[in-house]
């Protein structure tokens, strides 16, 4: 009787260092918004942001963000907004010095997640140009096609295109530190290889970064299909899946663009955790 309770003793006290041990190596994970381009006036969406007309008379304003991943030592950035070079909308601080208020060098941005290859997504890619490329592979392929189209700006990431940097093209969903806390999800349908971004913090609990899988919650909601996307039955698929994700993970939706959305997380240059 005596062995059997100084075995359990041994066992339980086994289980519980295990337990402690791998609480205490899973990584910290924080996510802080950058502000990445400069918001236009409210503009009507009713024309190009859906092809039934579904939103009449309503007016929004559109807002450009990046978003920094905290992943115990290593760094992610999700998008990397509009160029500095892009006009009225280009950001008023650069993602560099933006990145220096948070005590952060390019060189520790191990990861450059896209959503999509248009340019208020990933304008300023080339000023991260250590970090390994992670985009959508239909994605890369327009980017790489011997004529891409004019919403294309292959210049913006000219840095692994030229073979300077690292690329790896996403076909589905990808785990990107490989322990489930930062995932890319296929979303296909604005673009042929759109991600939109899953992160699981441990106070805040479960964020989907939208992409432009959805521009605005009336979007959401409804849900509309902008005249510009790729394909109308895969936006409504993709839209279906974060719905049911956002539903069976409890999880806080952002959407990217929406100016409403910003209060959703801490302001910068504090992160959520």
């Amino acid at each position: 009787m005596k062995r059997s309770g100084s075995l359990l003793a041994v066992a339980v006290g086994i289980a519980l260092s295990s337990s402690a041990a791998l609480a205490q190596a899973a990584p910290d994970v924080a996510l802080t918004r950058l502000d990445c381009g400069t918001p236009q006036a409210p503009t009507e969406v009713n024309a190009r942001f859906s092809d039934t007309f579904a939103y009449p008379g309503v007016k929004l304003q559109f807002v450009y963000s990046c978003y920094l991943v905290k992943h115990g030592d290593d760094y992610m950035m999700w998008d990397t907004g509009q160029a500095t070079s892009a006009g009225a909308v280009a950001p008023k601080v650069g993602l560099v010095d933006l990145l220096a208020q948070l005590k952060v060098n390019p060189e520790q941005v191990k990861y450059i997640g896209i959503s999509h290859f248009h340019g208020d997504h990933i304008g300023q890619a080339n000023a991260l140009p250590k970090a390994t490329l992670l985009i959508g592979k239909g994605d890369w392929d327009v980017l790489t096609a011997a004529k891409p189209p004019a919403n294309a700006n292959p210049q913006l990431v000219s840095n692994w295109i030229s073979g300077g940097g690292t690329v790896e093209t996403i076909p589905l969903d990808k785990d990107v530190f490989g322990d489930g806390s930062v995932v890319m999800l296929a979303t296909p349908g604005h673009t042929p290889g759109h991600h939109s971004l899953l992160v699981k913090l441990a106070q805040t609990g479960t964020v989907i970064l939208s992409g432009d899988a959805v521009h605005f919650q009336e979007n959401y909601d409804g849900p509309g299909v902008p005249i510009f996307n790729f394909d109308r039955s895969q936006t409504l698929a993709s839209i279906d899946r974060i719905k049911k994700l956002a539903s069976n993970l409890k999880a806080t939706l952002i959407i990217q663009h929406d100016a409403r959305d910003v209060g959703k997380l801490p302001a910068f240059p504090a992160a959520a955790k």
